[in-house]
């Protein structure tokens, strides 16, 4: 038959054979099918700052970027990335051998285990996970072992002693995601603190994806690990534009480290997209210089719409694991006599007219994660209104 193979053998890499289509695709398009509000994904539903996407015109029109940008990033990016670095965490990197620029954090991601991680290496990270880690440690050859998150007053906290114990022979690197995607921890110094000293007691690298650094609310405090003492020489620190700025859709991330990280990642970077995002790379650089009001304002409004949401949650009756950072709510759906989580998500647009993402697919241990349920909250305020009373009208007793 045309198009067929007599191989036995399936098409897909036998490495990515556990990972099929995306639960945000599935539910993106579930939403799209029944009209619902979608907190699943989380994108914001306006752009960023217009002096930013003013930035992104005119690197277009003076031709900045249009063509391929340096294979490090724009040297106007990298020098931003390290003055925000030093402005905010006393972080001093060299913008030349210590920056690289990437597509979005995901490829930071990738980019980081296919360098540093080799067959049968493990790879140690906090379940629930954001969905590419486990697929990018299956890329590389590696073993995932999965920390869990617990609920635990009100919040999902880490076990150290689950933590250690964990860390083996075969052990070489610790993931760590801080603020986490999707329960919405912070880890305090106290914890990072515990962190770093196992990281350099067992000649562990480590790397940190701080994409939501900017969105922290309360009493939390983000806190880099490569503050740390012993962590500066082996942590990889991921950073991106998207979440901070609303542009999500631009793709510029980028990590700093050492001269010989950096390296080694630029080695796994220069063969999957080789360069991105020239323009934007010019309005990011103008973006990571705005001052701390915007900063302030950008936190100040997610608080709110946090608030909003995750007190409409409540009234209808989920149990709600309020956020210390991300624009991610974390609820328990048993207080609603539910207990499978994917099942409910399916169902809840027709319910409902609202989509939800089940937080089981971030999760090795399934049942672990099977009666939790993640809603965003980076939306404008009349849409998380319009849903919170969706919401009610459907599960308020």
């Amino acid at each position: 038959m045309a198009g067929m193979t007599s191989s036995a053998r399936p098409l897909l890499n036998r490495r990515l054979s556990e990972f099929g289509t995306t639960i945000f695709a599935e539910m993106s398009a579930l939403a799209l099918r029944t009209g619902s509000i979608n907190l699943g994904q989380g994108f914001p539903d306006t752009d960023g700052p217009e002096e930013v996407r003013e930035a992104a015109v005119r690197a277009l029109r003076d031709g900045r970027g249009n063509q391929y940008p340096p294979g490090p990033g724009v040297p106007e990016l990298r020098a931003a990335v390290a003055a925000h670095q030093e402005r905010r965490y006393g972080l001093v990197h060299d913008p030349d051998t210590e920056v690289l620029v990437t597509a979005g954090a995901t490829e930071a991601i990738a980019a980081a285990l296919l360098a540093l991680v080799e067959p049968g290496d493990e790879v140690v990270a906090f379940e629930p996970y954001y969905d590419s880690y486990a697929a990018c440690i299956a890329m590389a050859g590696g073993t995932r072992v999965p920390v869990t998150l617990r609920p635990h007053e009100g919040s999902f906290r880490l076990d150290l002693d689950e933590l250690r114990a964990a860390v083996t022979d075969r052990t070489r690197l610790l993931l760590i995601n801080t603020p986490h995607n999707p329960t919405g921890t912070v880890l305090t110094r106290a914890e990072l603190t515990a962190i770093a000293e196992l990281a350099v007691e067992r000649d562990l690298l480590v790397v940190t994806d701080e994409v939501y650094e900017h969105l922290v609310f309360d009493e939390a405090e983000h806190i880099p690990l490569a503050t740390f003492p012993g962590m500066r020489e082996r942590t990889v620190t991921i950073g991106s534009a998207g979440k901070t700025f609303s542009f999500t859709g631009w793709k510029v991330g980028w990590i700093t480290a050492t001269p010989a990280l950096v390296t080694a990642v630029r080695s796994a970077k220069q063969f999957l997209t080789y360069v991105s995002s020239g323009p934007f790379q010019y309005a990011v650089a103008e973006a990571l210089a705005l001052p701390d009001s915007y900063f302030a304002a950008f936190r100040a409004d997610m608080r709110a719409k946090r608030d909003l949401l995750a007190s409409g949650l409540a009234e209808a009756g989920f149990e709600v694991f309020r956020p210390a950072g991300t624009y991610f709510v974390t609820t328990d759906i048993r207080p609603l006599g539910e207990s499978d989580g994917f099942a409910f998500c399916r169902a809840l647009p027709e319910r409902a007219g609202v989509v939800a993402i089940p937080n089981a697919v971030f999760y090795d241990h399934r049942e672990a994660g099977a009666p939790f349920v993640r809603f965003a909250f980076c939306k404008r305020t009349e849409v998380l209104a319009d849903a919170t009373e969706r919401l009610r009208k459907t599960f308020a007793r």
